[in-house]
Parts: C-alpha cells; sequence; structure tokens
C-alpha cells in the first residue's frame, strides 16, 4: 500500500479518453449540447470547439465547477454550468438537445484526491460520493450485512471472492468500525492471493463495487439513457463511453432494444415488446481507442464507446430488468 504522502502526483492533463473517435463519430456542428459528466470539462471544450453552438455542463460533483473556473469564461454563455445527475438529465434545457455524452465511471480527478477516498493507492477518509451527500462508503462497509455486502462485491465488481471479503470486513468492523481507505484495502488484500505480473491490483473489483453501490451508478446510467432518450431531438447523437463490462452491457442492451434489436436481457427474461424504434445504431460495435491513444493515455485502454442518432418515435420508458441490471439493484438480492 501506498502511503499518501509519498505518493506520486500525476501532473499530466486531465485527458478525456476517444475524444477524437467521439468527435468524429457525432460532428457536433451548431445545436445544443450537454455533456453529462463535466469532470475536468474534456469533453465540453471537445464539443465547442468543434463547433456545438452551446453545451451544458453537469456532474454530480460541484467541486469540478470551480476548478473550471479558470478557463470557462473565455466559452462565455456557450457554456452553462448545472450541478445534477443522469437521471434528471431532460429537465436542464429549454429546448431539445442535439447531442448527449456520457463519460461513466469515476474521473482521473477524483482518484487523485486522497480525501474524497476513491482511490485504494493513497489513504483518506472512506467517503467516495461523487455529489458529497448522502451515506459514505464507511456508512455502507460498517452498516449492511454480511449478505448485501457480498452482493454488492460479486454483483457490481464481479468479485469471485466476494462472500470470503464480506465475511472479513463485518468481522473486522466489530473490533473497529471502518474510517479510511486504507483499512478497508488491508482487509481486502488479506482475503485474495498476490497478483500475477499484468493482472489488476486484488482490491480494484471491490472498491469499484462499493463506489458504485454508493453513488447508485448503475441505476442513474438506466434512468439517464432514458433521458436522453426523452431530451434528444430527432437527429440527435446519443455517445456513451463506459470503462468495464457491466456498464457496457447495459448501454449495448439498451441501444440494441431501442434500436429495433429486441430479444431479451436474458434468457429467463420476458420478450421485448416491438415499438417503433428510438434510435438508429451509428455503429454496430462498440468503438475502441487505437494505439496511439492507448500510448497516449493508458486509462484509455478498456474503454468503450457507443453511438446512436435519435428517431422521431415517442420516448419509452427503460426497463430495469430487460437491460439486466444485478439483482442487488432490481431488489431481488439483499
Amino acid at each position: 500500500m501506498v502511503p499518501a504522502s509519498s505518493a506520486p502526483v500525476d501532473r499530466r492533463p486531465h485527458v478525456p479518453v476517444l475524444l477524437r473517435a467521439l468527435l468524429a463519430a457525432v460532428a457536433p456542428v451548431g445545436g445544443v449540447w450537454l455533456d453529462g459528466t463535466f469532470g475536468a470539462g474534456g469533453y465540453a471544450k471537445g464539443l465547442l470547439e468543434a463547433g456545438a453552438e452551446k453545451v451544458i455542463g453537469v456532474d454530480r460533483d460541484p467541486a469540478v465547477f470551480a476548478m473550471a473556473a479558470d478557463w470557462a469564461g473565455e466559452w462565455g454563455d456557450r457554456l452553462e454550468f448545472v450541478q445534477g445527475t443522469f437521471s434528471r438529465l431532460d429537465t436542464y434545457s429549454e429546448v431539445p438537445l442535439d447531442g448527449v455524452v456520457l463519460d461513466l465511471g469515476v474521473s482521473s480527478m477524483q482518484l487523485d484526491q486522497a480525501e474524497r477516498g476513491f482511490s485504494f493507492r493513497k489513504d483518506g477518509p472512506l467517503d467516495m460520493r461523487m455529489s458529497q451527500t448522502g451515506p459514505s462508503a464507511a456508512d455502507l462497509v460498517n452498516e449492511a450485512d454480511e449478505k448485501t455486502l457480498a452482493d454488492i462485491l460479486f454483483q457490481y465488481g464481479e468479485e469471485r471472492a466476494s462472500r470470503r471479503i464480506a465475511r472479513a470486513i463485518v468481522a473486522a468492523r466489530r473490533t473497529r468500525p471502518f474510517e479510511t481507505t486504507d483499512q478497508l484495502a488491508s482487509v481486502v488484500e488479506k482475503c485474495l492471493p498476490r497478483p500475477k505480473p499484468g493482472q489488476i491490483h486484488p482490491v480494484t473489483r471491490s472498491f469499484q463495487a462499493i463506489r458504485i453501490a454508493v453513488n447508485d451508478e448503475l441505476g442513474e446510467l438506466v434512468e439517464g439513457l432514458g433521458a436522453a432518450e426523452r431530451a434528444l431531438k430527432p437527429g440527435g447523437k446519443l455517445a456513451v463511453v463506459t470503462f468495464h463490462s457491466i456498464e457496457d452491457r447495459i448501454v449495448k442492451r439498451f441501444l440494441q432494444h431501442r434500436s429495433g434489436g429486441g430479444g431479451r436481457g436474458s434468457r429467463h427474461g420476458p420478450e421485448i415488446e416491438r415499438d417503433a424504434p428510438r434510435f438508429r445504431l451509428l455503429s454496430r460495435r462498440a468503438i475502441g481507442p487505437d494505439a496511439d491513444e492507448v500510448e497516449e493515455n493508458p486509462r484509455a485502454r478498456s474503454a468503450k464507446l457507443r453511438v446512436a442518432e435519435r428517431t422521431d418515435a415517442p420516448a419509452g420508458v427503460a426497463d430495469r430488468a430487460v437491460l439486466g441490471l444485478p439483482a442487488v439493484m432490481t431488489g431481488e438480492a439483499g
């Protein structure tokens, strides 16, 4: 474990992943666009520079707007800030949108801030709240029962040792409540074998799972996709960048179903009612980074971009079960 005091500080600029590919796919000439994960502002700036008339920058984290103050003014009223969530993105514009861009997961800025508690590599308070409000990761880890913790670790982090880790967490908190990222990382690490060369750190999946649960990221994603469908004008573009398989499966299924692909969310799920297609896929396969981007920005290695164009069919309701959301979210698991 790297102590916070000795952890190297990443001085490189925060590079938006798949920006070149995204701009090529959506061609933002004119119109009003919404960047649903403003972060360091990379996508918003890219859209504005490529010709978007206006960009509404939305983020759950109020701190990101203060960090953008030194450059945002140059865009005047072409750039508008809104503290908000995916699930309400259809309420942030008075006119139908020409495009919606969503970059999922935690930003490198948040990971770099030890006091936010997102990273196991930097000791800090066990927080992980993107909006800085509501129950924290410490609240979840200290209060959830063993089964719920195991479900979260398995469903959101695809952690095979979820039951073992959940037992260890419950046992450890009887002696001392969890307060820091280092405490949690230490307990999780002891439950797992040492990683082989090239494998991810053994704590990664557990931290991802707890962060997703704390922020209801997958619930927000499903609601956000539905909100984008309502907010986009006919011909408007939806572009979503994902970083792990759970997110990408949800986005893929949503776009398949909304473009007339149909089928079942799982083999046990119901047949999808065949409505008029609400989107047209602009790429049958997810777009990944090229070799140059991976070399420039290793974080891009696991990224996938999916892009679709809104039709004129009426918006519908996103069905969580059809999209194959983990059982812990649909109430099927404790």
